[in-house]
């Protein structure tokens, strides 16, 4: 139901479960380790939960009451990511330097700006308020993902390994035998269309022309990237893309990230949970789009296009509502399951990486404003990632997704869904 048309009790529970999650999933952070940003693309977990608070108070409170003072205007400094139509901002890799504000006055922030929104979300509403905030309640959801990604990697960097929080981790079933759904292509249609949120790179609905083709049904797992690893794939750069070999050569990149082995020659992986033996059965994840595409190849595939996710997501792809979301076990990939004929692990556990460059829909219109910043600029030199991940909050994913990744990138929970061309 849209926003708009909900009762203000139905509209404030929304807003608070949203924004009370951002409170538990930093609940167990100390200051400090809210405060650490060891990689330029990894913010501080206070960033984020500064930044989310700076969206509703800029575009939804700024929006509704043009004369309203703002809570503290340095912070629209501060917690500015991108927006260049908002003023000036502190570069990305320099939010860990930002000591202050401390992470109690962040939350002190956050507690004021509830208070008005909640009263704000009480009254009647115009519909494009009331979908600015559907917005900012989505862009929460994304910085949920991000502060655990980031986290990851912030703490990937101290020696003493931290975890995020102690939770075991099961050890996973093998997959049952890798099968393949064939689909007939033809014309078909891409993109949301009809009623319900979704982000403007969704749109707009428009045909596309698919060959045959097929997907696997289980995503590569571990066991399949140590046989990659075991058989030089790392250096063999037929199996590469030129930009990808190039990348594997200058990074010394000889495994996916956070992958680490021992003196004995044991795999270990680091995790939210704290370093844990590398399990065979896992869905692999941390691989960037090159080491995905090359891992493809060994294995006498392809990566899928968006498209071809897409209309295999809606015909035989499971039930989005049924699969593991976050909060729902442990932060990390576990194996998908499913009927053997559904294509398992569609949803959640791992972004599946797509072959697809990142790039408008015919007729795509960024929104107006300032917040039409949001997507539409970094339509360039980007692939699609498809169906969300073991980090991802519930109730955010649906079929016409896209997320969208630099193909170096590895440290969001990204894996591999194999594709090939029809036989």
């Amino acid at each position: 139901m849209e926003l708009a048309r909900e009762s203000g009790p139905v509209r404030i529970a929304r807003y608070r479960e949203v924004r009370s999650l951002s409170e538990r999933l930093a609940a167990t952070l100390s200051p400090e380790d809210q405060q650490i940003q060891a990689f330029a693309y990894a913010s501080p977990t206070k960033w984020h939960l500064g930044h989310v608070t700076w969206f509703f108070e800029t575009f939804v409170l700024g929006r509704h009451d043009p004369g309203r003072k703002l809570y503290c205007a340095a912070f629209e400094t501060l917690f500015n990511s991108y927006y260049e139509g908002l003023g000036p901002r502190i570069a990305r890799g320099m939010r860990g330097l930002l000591s202050r504000p401390t992470a109690s006055e962040v939350r002190a922030w956050r507690a004021a700006i509830d208070g008005e929104m909640e009263a704000l979300l009480e009254g009647e509403m115009e519909a494009s308020l009331a979908a600015m905030i559907e917005l900012g309640l989505h862009h929460e959801q994304q910085h949920q993902e991000l502060l655990l990604t980031d986290i990851l990697a912030n703490f990937s960097a101290n020696p003493l390994l931290p975890a995020w929080r102690d939770e075991a981790i099961p050890r996973c079933e093998p997959a049952p035998a890798p099968q393949w759904i064939d689909r007939a292509g033809g014309i078909v249609d891409i993109g949301h269309r009809g009623p319900g949120f979704h982000f403007d790179n969704e749109a707009p609905a428009h045909r596309a022309v698919l060959e045959p083709y097929a997907l696997r049904t289980t995503v590569v797992t571990n066991a399949e990237v140590l046989a990659f690893i075991a058989d030089g794939g790392y250096g063999e750069a037929r199996l590469w893309l030129a930009d990808g070999i190039a990348w594997v050569r200058e990074h010394g990149i000889t495994a996916p990230a956070y992958w680490r082995r021992d003196d004995d020659g044991r795999w270990w992986t680091f995790s939210l949970h704290g370093e844990q033996p590398l399990d065979p059965n896992a869905p692999v994840t941390h691989v960037s789009g090159y080491e995905a595409d090359a891992i493809a190849t060994w294995l006498g595939a392809r990566l899928p296009t968006e498209e071809e996710w897409e209309v295999a997501a809606r015909s035989v792809g499971g039930d989005p509502a049924a699969a593991r979301w976050l909060e729902n076990g442990p932060v990390t990939p576990l194996a998908g399951t499913g009927h053997p004929t559904d294509l398992c692990g569609l949803w959640g556990e791992t972004w599946e990486w797509t072959r697809s460059a990142y790039a408008p829909y015919p007729g795509f219109r960024p929104l107006k404003g300032a917040a039409g910043e949001y997507n539409g600029k970094f339509m360039a030199n980007q692939w699609v990632l498809r169906g969300g991940s073991c980090a991802t909050p519930p109730g955010h994913i649906r079929a016409t997704y896209r997320n969208f990744f630099y193909p170096h990138q590895r440290w969001q929970f990204t894996g591999v869904r194999l594709a090939r061309d029809a036989r």
